[in-house]
């Protein structure tokens, strides 16, 4: 019977699947989304859940145990000073995972790990904001160039008229 024995082996040994999924929860906390098998997502998914949770509780003691997975300085840095305040108001589910088919060569179940909020979106919202923006400062351009030409013309009739 296989009672109280959580996780999956992943067909490796022990310290193979923690570097493995050190590797794939620090990738998902650098690039917000990664495509991996379903197995492996939802390995990752249950550590990354909880390193998030440790990020947005803060202070040094969940700052040592989220470095314990992820050891990579400037990608903790970012879990807790970026990825953690998004979830702010979040109570858990911080990852989804979406069945992508199967994969060409093995023909094995793949998924994409991502976080739920992500941060390009709120970019792409300012970059829209944005542009709105630019347009409007391009019409201010092309209206101070037409008063200016119009000016020009004015000078000119007066000059003439002289």
């Amino acid at each position: 019977m296989r009672h109280r024995k959580k996780g999956r082996k992943l067909s490796r040994t022990s310290e193979h699947r923690r570097a493995l999924l050190r590797g794939l929860v620090s990738s998902l906390f650098l690039y917000e989304s990664i495509r991996t098998t379903d197995a492996k997502a939802k390995e990752a998914r249950s550590l990354a859940e909880r390193l998030i949770t440790y990020a947005k509780i803060g202070g040094l003691a969940k700052r040592r145990l989220a470095a314990r997975h992820v050891q990579n300085k400037s990608i903790l840095k970012k879990l807790f000073e970026d990825i953690a305040p998004r979830f702010e108001n979040r109570q858990g589910g911080y990852t989804r995972i979406i069945k992508l088919g199967t994969r060409k060569g093995d023909n094995s179940q793949m998924s994409l790990l991502e976080l739920v909020v992500k941060k390009e979106r709120e970019e792409k919202k300012k970059e829209k904001k944005g542009k709105g923006e630019k347009k409007e400062k391009k019409k201010e351009e092309k209206k101070g160039k037409e008063e200016k030409k119009k000016k020009k013309e004015r000078k000119k009739e007066k000059k003439k008229k002289k």
